[in-house]
Parts: structure tokens; sequence; C-alpha cells
């Protein structure tokens, strides 16, 4: 299976919008999702490493390179403000 994800730059995210189900159905991969949030913010708050978040809105799959700033138990904060509902997360690489 291929999936296209579409690169976007984080300041579009503010725009979009996110339905309230999850992407993922396997309590599996949401537990590995929460485990790759939380590594991901040490990455971004000790050492500055952006990461790659592939995500979906209502109309696609989609793809920003970022640094996550904090993470909630239902959203991934970014710069600016900038939020993506976890539920909306497909992998974080």
């Amino acid at each position: 299976m291929s999936t296209t994800f579409e690169l976007i730059d984080k300041e579009i995210i503010a725009l979009l919008n996110f339905p309230k189900s999850d992407v993922l159905e396997d309590n599996d991969e949401i537990s590995s999702r929460k485990n790759e949030l939380d590594r991901a913010l040490s990455l971004g708050n000790l050492e500055h490493v952006k990461i790659k978040i592939y995500f979906e809105d209502d109309k696609s799959k989609k793809m920003v390179e970022t640094t996550i700033w904090g993470v909630t138990d239902n959203r991934v904060i970014l710069k600016q403000g900038v939020v993506i509902p976890v539920n909306r997360i497909h992998k974080i690489v």
C-alpha cells in the first residue's frame, strides 16, 4: 500500500479542519504514537531536532517538518501556538 502525504508549511495547519475521529484503529498503534510523540518532544526541547509529522485533516494526508514544543493528551503544540490533534496523526519520524 502506497500512501502519499503532501508536504505543507506549518503556518497552513491553523487553516485546516480536523474531524474528531482517530486515524488509527489499532490500540498498539495508538500506544506507539504516544511513545513517538514523547520522544519527539524530548528531541525538540533538548536538541532542537525537527521531526516529520504525518497527519490527516478532513481533505487529505499531509506532512510537516517541524519542532514539537509541547504535547497534551489531545494536541501537539508547535511554534506560534499551531496545534495538531493527536488523534489525526498517523506517525512521527
